[in-house]
């Protein structure tokens, strides 16, 4: 008998009138809205102007999820290609089925199209998104609760999730995967903020932090989880994958770290002056005042000498 369990959701939509309310879905759109705001204080803490993660973001976030759809039907084709199966649901990103390796990767480019239209560097913008990024990852998972799926083995912890008869799935207790990520998720965004606080990360590396730290608890998670997929040399494929983007970026951290060290002094183009600029400005305009009141004074002088001569000339011929 099991004492205690995670429940899950009876039910993955609730229906508000007319429009259903897809707990998936939910979670998704909770989570970039979570990554926008964390990023936009980030953002303007390194110099840069409000709303420039937003208007970015409008590139990335469709990007990311034409990537993540893509990776998963394409490391999955079975479930929507293969005898029985109907094609269409390929499209039903409802149901559930986002890979991220493919939403980073396509939303990098929708990012990068982003920042060269506004000129900002996009190592910085990515530094900025990074802790909520993992954020996003970390209320993304709960989507997975709510579809019933992506959990690991069977299990009598007092945490294991209890899960129902279903579709492709058998009733019983298993590990909540999709919890042990979302709180490594949380664990990340809270390394890369501490470092990139205490070691003032830039070019690029607070990311690539947030990358490598990701990688390694996925690929642990990975490994405990029983639903279908690919393997290679007796690894699931998202575990390779796992490791190898792992080991990219930790090169990426240090080659990063010798070429480019320190962090951009300046991370959007077009910010006011520094005040020093402006000092020196106020500076060198209250000289050029003075300047130009001493040949004022000096004028006057001469024009009043002038007047008095012309005065006494007038009275001496009066005199005469």
């Amino acid at each position: 008998m099991d004492l205690a369990y995670i429940p899950s959701p009876s039910t993955g939509v609730i229906d508000l009138g007319p429009i259903p309310l897809r707990g998936y879905a939910f979670c998704i759109i909770i989570g970039v809205f979570v990554a926008v705001w964390l990023g936009n204080r980030r953002w303007i803490a390194r110099g840069g102007r409000a709303g420039t993660v937003a208007d970015i973001a409008v590139w990335a976030v469709p990007f990311g999820l034409v990537g993540g759809r893509l990776y998963h039907v394409i490391t999955d084709y079975q479930l929507y290609f293969s005898d029985g199966e109907d094609w269409v649901d390929a499209f039903k990103i409802w149901q559930g089925g986002l890979g991220i390796w493919g939403a980073i990767a396509f939303g990098a480019v929708g990012a990068w199209i982003g920042c060269r239209r506004r000129g900002i560097p996009l190592p910085a913008w990515a530094d900025a998104l990074a802790p909520g990024i993992a954020v996003a990852q970390a209320c993304g998972r709960w989507g997975n609760w709510f579809n019933q799926e992506l959990y690991g083995r069977a299990t009598d912890v007092p945490w294991a999730l209890k899960i129902s008869e279903g579709p492709n799935r058998v009733a019983g207790t298993y590990h909540p995967t999709f919890l042990y990520e979302s709180l490594w998720c949380i664990g990340v965004a809270l390394l890369v903020i501490w470092a990139d606080r205490r070691f003032k990360l830039g070019h690029g590396r607070a990311f690539a932090l947030y990358v490598a730290s990701y990688c390694a608890g996925r690929a642990w998670i990975e490994y405990m989880r029983v639903d279908e997929a690919h393997h290679i040399l007796g690894l699931r494929l998202n575990v390779w994958t796992a490791l190898i983007v792992f080991v990219l970026a930790v090169v990426y951290f240090v080659i990063s770290a010798k070429v480019r060290p320190g962090r951009e002094e300046i991370v959007e183009p077009g910010e006011p002056e520094a005040p020093d600029a402006v000092d020196a400005g106020g500076v060198e305009d209250a000289e050029s005042g003075d300047a130009k009141s001493e040949d004022a004074a000096v004028e006057s002088d001469a024009a009043a000498e002038a007047d008095a001569s012309k005065t006494k000339d007038a009275a001496e011929t009066a005199k005469g």
